[in-house]
């Protein structure tokens, strides 16, 4: 049986060229992710084009997630964090699309690959840093500080907050590429035992329906799990754009 882990390889499709003795390439990730920013703006630009009175199903659909989004971030941020709606929003949608499409057999589902989700982290802090620090200068770092705080016992929560920011990153990336890449190595192992017990006859045409049935049902949690792993991303972005918005406590 082929391994479980072959699956998110990470293969040249065209070179460019070499910049030291790192190569300079378009891989299977890379192709993914230009094709996943395509979908996404083809799909949307279809859905607003021609915008009608009522609604037909796409552009009722398209509406729905813009809803989705745009309530998620007033309820987490208020008002003012609608200036971060094209940033949350195309957050959103390439998480979900991206988990998706790697539920398709022979595609390359990029979440899988821990620097991937960790860019996509990194990019939600530095947005929460740099503007954090751009519109309350100094006054930022107060979200270091809880108010209330005996001044004896000030340092050593000062350092606690410090950390649990800057672990942020690490578990919302985590949290992201765990969940994808268990999910799909389960659903390969499964998939090989079913292969395994028709290559095999008799008993094994007898026993194939338990592993068969079995993969049904994590491919039906796998789709749950892709949009609810957009959906803790993009709250748990939320929930950090806040402190930059309103960073006393």
């Amino acid at each position: 049986m082929e391994s479980p882990v072959k699956q998110f390889e990470i293969s040249e499709i065209i070179r460019f060229g070499v910049i030291g003795d790192s190569p300079v390439a378009l891989t299977n990730s890379g192709l993914h992710m230009i094709l996943i920013v395509a979908f996404i703006t083809g799909g949307l630009m279809l859905a607003t084009r021609g915008t009608l009175l009522v609604p037909n199903r796409w552009q009722s659909f398209a509406e729905t997630i813009y809803e989705f989004v745009a309530n998620m971030l007033r309820e987490m941020t208020g008002k003012e964090g609608m200036r971060f709606f094209p940033f949350v929003f195309s957050l959103f949608l390439f998480v979900l699309v991206a988990n998706l499409v790697g539920m398709i057999p022979g595609a390359f589902t990029v979440t899988s690959h821990i620097i991937i989700t960790f860019a996509l982290a990194i990019l939600v802090i530095g947005t929460v840093i740099v503007y954090g620090l751009f519109k309350h200068g100094l006054h930022f770092l107060g979200l270091f500080v809880p108010s209330g705080v005996p001044v004896w016992l000030a340092p050593f929560i000062t350092v606690i907050e410090i950390i649990s920011f800057f672990s942020r990153p690490i578990s919302l990336s985590l949290r992201l590429f765990a969940n994808m890449l268990a999910g799909h190595i389960a659903l390969k192992v499964f998939a090989g035992f079913i292969v395994s017990l028709l290559s095999v006859g008799g008993i094994g045409y007898a026993l194939f329906p338990l592993p068969f049935l079995m993969t049904f049902a994590l491919i039906a949690f796998e789709i749950f799990i892709a949009g609810l792993q957009a959906y803790v991303f993009t709250v748990l972005t939320c929930i950090y754009l806040n402190d930059a918005l309103h960073p006393g406590h």
